[in-house]
């Protein structure tokens, strides 16, 4: 009997102790993903046998360990001050939940990175009747924001102890939120060296833009370790791309900002209906190796980003907001 690798669902509970699965998932637990991919690498140790003649030796098995990659669609959960259905990702994935319920319109939901205390979940990848599972997932995204496409993330996540057994249970994707196309009309315009307050990036100097792509670039490590094996997140830099248009004395000066490392916040909006508008807000970014492009005869002006932490504290490279 064959079966279909489109009947794919990806379930994601969030664990409350590390490593222990919360419990069966429901249905609503389920994840509304593109492009999906899924690989269970295995350490083995080879016996590495002399027994007087050629021929291999056993491979004996160690530690196993899933790695799950998927795109999500990026829309708000449709109410301000209400998590996103992929928030829980975004935990999974070393940043914090922080949701504000006063009135609107600042009501929102904003995503920032830590530096410690990482949550991590329990990723069940189901195949047409098999589903494996993958505990104590930590993982990496990466924020696709292209003009006239639909905005994205990419997740990239490794658990251990992947087993597998038969089962056959559809998703409920209700939470999931249809996005809009990043158009002119329905999008905010990339802003540099303006100001973030309840929500809202404001001020600046507005570019047109062909849109923004952000990594977040954490680095995630299977630590092998006797009583305290674990997925965890060990570095973060997080950096990003931007191609802009910009006039003949605001290229001279890019290139004169760029050559002394002069840093400045940049922000980005887009979505017109309450429950559905995203920002991106990064206080302090270097723009790095600027090139000009040609894009349909016109010179664009693109840079690599480099978005650091400005406060004293940090965990402010970057935050993410739904309301």
């Amino acid at each position: 009997m064959s079966r279909q690798i489109n009947k794919t669902v990806v379930f994601a509970l969030r664990e409350v102790t590390y490593g222990v699965t919360p419990g069966a998932a429901s249905a609503t637990d389920a994840v509304l993903i593109s492009n999906a991919r899924f690989s269970i690498e295995r350490d083995v140790v080879s016996r590495d046998l002399v027994r007087g003649y050629y021929g291999g030796s056993e491979h004996l098995m160690g530690t196993r360990r899933a790695n799950i990659e998927f795109d999500v669609e990026l829309a708000g959960s449709g109410t301000a001050g209400t998590a996103p259905a992929w928030g829980t990702l975004l935990r999974g994935c070393g940043m914090a939940e922080t949701i504000t319920n006063a009135s609107l319109p600042t009501d929102r939901v904003e995503y920032t990175p830590v530096s410690a205390g990482f949550e991590s979940l329990s990723l069940l990848y189901q195949i047409d009747g098999v589903r494996y599972v993958s505990r104590g997932a930590r993982g990496n995204v990466a924020f696709k924001m292209n003009a006239y496409e639909r905005p994205m993330l990419h997740f990239t996540m490794m658990g251990f102890d992947t087993v597998a057994f038969e089962a056959n249970v559809g998703g409920d994707f209700t939470a999931w939120k249809r996005p809009l196309v990043i158009t002119d009309a329905n999008a905010g315009d990339i802003r540099l060296g303006g100001t973030y307050a309840a929500g809202v990036v404001s001020g600046g100097t507005v570019l047109a833009s062909k849109g923004l792509e952000v990594d977040l670039g954490n680095k995630v490590n299977h630590l092998k370790l006797l009583g305290g094996e674990r997925v965890d997140i060990t570095a973060r830099e997080v950096t990003g791309r931007m191609a802009v248009e910009l006039s003949a004395a605001d290229e001279v000066t890019w290139r004169s900002d760029i050559n002394a490392n002069t840093l400045t916040s940049l922000g980005f909006n887009f979505g017109t209906t309450t429950g559905n508008r995203i920002a991106v807000w990064a206080p302090s970014v270097q723009r790095v190796n600027p090139q000009v492009e040609d894009y349909e005869g016109n010179a664009m002006m693109a840079a690599e980003l480099r978005l650091l932490p400005s406060a004293v504290n940090g965990n402010d490279d970057i935050t993410i907001v739904t309301r």
